[in-house]
């Protein structure tokens, strides 16, 4: 499938755009591919696109004082990953953006994207939607992350992303989870 059916059917999901109106939209993002490892973005970095994932995985984290790594969130297909912290308020980067595997992308510029919601309303309804929906899932991880033990966490993550497990390294499973390598091996094995 060509990267703009899968952007396509990823917005067809929920709103309707005119083929006029979606080549219009298509025309601001630009096809970025990335190498398993490479950073994308670093700590204090200026933040300026989005990207939308095609293939591949991206994970978004940062690194504690005690240098363990905390996983904010994998992107596969047809999610989108970014700083949004950043990039909505034009602040340097707080976390990370890299490569789980090789990945295509399209990256949508800020001002690309601020441009076509004031011409195109149903594109400002899409991105608002996707940014709710990304909001809820983040809320439901934080309270999982609060009132669930690791194994329920380990179970929920496997019930909602069952690939995962076969796309992303363990020791990224668990810092994901917040736990050991040898925890997840555990729960894994327990399943």
């Amino acid at each position: 499938m060509k990267d703009r059916e899968i952007l396509r059917r990823h917005i067809d999901q929920t709103i309707q755009l005119n083929d006029e109106q979606f080549d219009y939209f298509f025309s601001f993002f630009k096809p970025v591919s990335f190498k398993k490892k490479q950073s994308i973005i670093q700590i204090g970095d200026d933040v300026t696109c989005e990207y939308f994932v095609l293939n591949g995985c991206l994970k978004t984290f940062f690194v504690n004082d005690e240098q363990k790594m905390h996983i904010l969130q994998f992107a596969t297909k047809t999610w989108w990953a970014s700083d949004y912290n950043a990039l909505h308020n034009n602040k340097k980067a707080t976390v990370n953006l890299d490569c789980v595997s090789d990945a295509d992308t399209l990256c949508l510029f800020s001002e690309d994207r601020e441009k076509v919601c004031k011409e195109i309303h149903e594109v400002e309804t899409f991105l608002r939607w996707r940014s709710n929906k990304g909001y809820i899932g983040l809320q439901k991880r934080i309270l999982s992350l609060l009132n669930n033990d690791a194994r329920s966490r380990y179970e929920e993550l496997m019930q909602q992303y069952p690939e995962l497990y076969n796309l992303v390294p363990k020791h990224l499973i668990a810092a994901y989870l917040g736990v050991s390598r040898e925890t997840l091996s555990r729960l894994y094995h327990a399943r």
